[in-house]
């Protein structure tokens, strides 16, 4: 396996992941599977942000699973801070593809000089839970009944590593 950067040739792999994920599990707070259609903006965003993509690839060309990160709140101040995702396709799930993808995002944002990495997680996934912990994030709190999914209310936990990176942050 191999952890690498992905671009739009993985839409539709990525996509597979994420719908997956939207249909089965509370992974993701969403309803509906997304479009293709909608892929290229989501590459759009990540572009113009800087923000990466990172993949984990088999030998023969799978995609496992994927992370990335994006602006956590659109405000100038929180400039530092990321909220970032890490799914693993189904079928690929407790193999240590997410642990290998989040170690690749920690040091993507070190990186890039961010400060704070987030990440929000449905309160009974206990796996993913884990693995924050395990990676040394701290959870930060949680919005209870912030989400309405398969006939329940859901609770978000907000998880946080702080980084020792910028350097020298400034103001504006």
């Amino acid at each position: 396996m191999r952890i690498l950067n992905c671009d739009e040739s993985y839409s539709e792999p990525i996509l597979s992941i994420l719908n997956e994920a939207i249909l089965n599990s509370t992974a993701l707070y969403d309803y509906q599977p997304r479009t293709l259609d909608s892929m290229a903006a989501w590459f759009a965003t990540k572009r113009k942000g800087n923000y990466p993509v990172v993949g984990a690839v088999s030998e023969n060309g799978e995609l496992l699973g994927f992370a990335s990160y994006g602006m956590f709140r659109g405000w100038p101040a929180y400039k530092y801070t990321v909220e970032h995702s890490v799914y693993v396709a189904s079928a690929h799930r407790g193999k240590g593809i997410g642990k290998r993808l989040l170690q690749r995002i920690i040091g993507e944002a070190e990186g890039q000089g961010y400060h704070v990495l987030v990440g929000g997680i449905d309160s009974q996934n206990l796996v993913s839970i884990g693995l924050h912990e395990s990676l040394g994030f701290e959870r930060a709190g949680t919005i209870r009944h912030v989400g309405f999914k398969f006939s329940k209310w859901l609770d978000l936990v907000f998880f946080q590593l702080i980084l020792k990176t910028p350097a020298n942050p400034v103001d504006g």
